[in-house]
This record gives structure tokens, sequence and C-alpha cells, in this order.
């Protein structure tokens, strides 16, 4: 099996990253965390995703999408994991063909992806995906401050996984996307710290224990992106459950890493790095948790060992 990128796929990926440099760089970003209004969805852009066809990658052409599969699609979600962009992105594009305008980007689908009745981006989002409506929730304090957080009543949350597996397995791989690209940028971020910052008379990048982090970080995120890659192509179930563990674990433990690399600077507001660490922790528990991709990965051996 062949898992070299296409022209075409590579194409898409340069394509998705040049509209996002353009629209949602650093000064972006920056400015959305700091939106008085405490809204973080822009739906000027998330109309501009709809147009470049990022909901509707999957929907097939006789129903106005672009007719690619999942591999293309976890190709620009892991761009947009790179840059950190706000909004239920995969509810969204788990939406396209399902609920009005989510294809198009004109509506903003969220979903109950988490436990405890915890609900991303309702207070901005239209609908919720196999829902009747958006319900009533209380606001939440969230980690992430991209990501706010309501908690539903237990009538509007009855439903212990209100989705089919099919939603879950590629809810979870699009989010194993996301934290991909996460993963991949703290990769950059410390070795671009690393290389400025001098100790001694020496850029910290020099010394050994520095060289040991960064090599640590770049090997988890390439572990992860190949087996998000693998899984978009097989869409086996097992492979889909790992690939969401291995993501978790490089966009967590990298950014840990990349903050170590940054020292006391890291845990400044000025940085980025805690920004990509606090998207990693709520995205692990988003789709699917460690544990239950463990339970899903062991199901799957001891089914085919049987």
């Amino acid at each position: 099996m062949d898992f070299q990128l296409t022209q075409e796929q590579r194409d898409l990926r340069a394509g998705v990253r040049d509209l996002l440099a353009g629209r949602y760089g650093r000064e972006a970003l920056r400015a959305s965390t700091g939106d008085p209004s405490g809204r973080v969805v822009d739906r000027g852009l998330w109309r501009e995703l709809g147009d470049a066809g990022l909901f509707a990658l999957r929907l097939p052409e006789t129903e106005g999408g672009v007719g690619l599969g999942m591999p293309e699609a976890v190709l620009a979600f892991e761009e947009a994991g790179r840059v950190l962009l706000p909004g239920p992105l995969v509810a969204t594009h788990l939406a396209a063909g399902v609920v009005p305008g989510a294809a198009q980007g004109t509506a903003v689908v969220t979903a109950r992806d988490l436990d405890g009745g915890l609900v991303t981006y309702l207070g901005e989002a239209d609908a919720v995906l196999g829902a009747d409506g958006v319900p009533a929730g209380t606001p939440v304090r969230s980690v992430d401050p991209l990501t706010p957080l309501h908690r539903v009543s237990a009538s509007a949350s009855a439903s212990a996984d209100p989705y089919p597996c099919s939603y879950r397995s590629e809810g979870s791989l699009l989010t194993a996307a996301l934290q991909v690209g996460s993963a991949l940028r703290t990769v950059e971020l410390a070795v671009r710290y690393a290389g400025e910052r001098e100790q001694f008379g020496r850029p910290i990048g020099a010394f050994q224990a520095v060289k040991h982090l960064c090599a640590g970080m770049l090997v988890r995120a390439e572990v992860a992106r190949t087996a998000v890659y693998a899984a978009a192509v097989t869409g086996d179930p097992g492979e889909v459950a790992a690939a969401k563990l291995l993501a978790d674990e490089a966009a967590v433990r990298g950014a840990r890493d990349c903050l170590q690399v940054h020292g006391g600077m890291g845990f400044t507001w000025e940085a980025d790095v805690h920004l990509h660490l606090k998207r990693a922790w709520l995205r692990a528990e988003q789709w699917r948790t460690a544990g239950e991709a463990e339970e899903a990965l062991a199901a799957e051996l001891l089914a085919s060992a049987g």
C-alpha cells in the first residue's frame, strides 16, 4: 500500500495553509483571545472555509460537495490544527449534507463530543449535530480561552453516546489530525526558540538536553502523523483508535516539552505555546478519550487474535 501523497493532495494542503496564513495568522489568533465580546468564531472566515470546500470536502459532487475522501480531509484539518483555528470544525464537517448551511460554512454546527454534558461553542452555534435545535446551557470556565464551554441539562444530554460509530470514528480521526498539526507546530516553535535564545554565549539548542527534547517531540509528531494518515486510508477502527491515542500524546507532550524549551518565557501570555497545550488538553477529551481509545484498540486486537 502506497502512503505517499499525490500532487493533488500536496496542492490541497498547500492551498489550505495559504488560506489560513492569510486569514488567521498569529495576529488574528491573538486578537481572538482578547475579543471583549467573548466570541471566537469568525463568521466571515467560516464562510470562506465553506467556499474553499473544507466542510464539503467528503460530500459527493452530486450533492454539491468536493467528492474527496478522508485522506484529503485529515490533510486539511492538520493545517487548521497548526494555526489553532477556533470553532467546531469537526462537527460542522460531519454535518455537511445533514444540517442546512453546514457545507457552505453559513452555519456553525457543534456536537456533544465531550463527557459531563459539556458542549463547545454552544453560544455561537446555529445547530447541534444530531439534536433538534440548540439547547440552553450554562457557561463553564474553559481551560482553553478559544474553546468556550457550556453545560447543558441532563435531559438535553441524556444519551451516553448520542452518535453512531461512524460519527464517533470520523470525529476521532479528524480531531487527531488537528492534534497532529498542533504537535508539528510546537516542534517548529521549540526549534526556533532554541536557535534564538542564548545561554553562556551559545544558543540553547546546542545543549544536549534541549536537543533531546526537540528530537523526542519530532519523533512523536511524525509517528502520530503517520498513524493518522494510515487510518485515513484504511478506515480500520483499531487504527483510528491508535491514531487518536498517538496524536493526543504527541500534542500534549509536545506542548509541554516546547514549554520546557522556552523556560520561564513559556509560561507568559506572550508565548503561543500555552495556547497549544490548553487546546491539546481539551481535544484529548473530544470524541474519544484515551480510555475509550484503549478499550476500542484492545477490542480490535482481541477480535483479530481470536
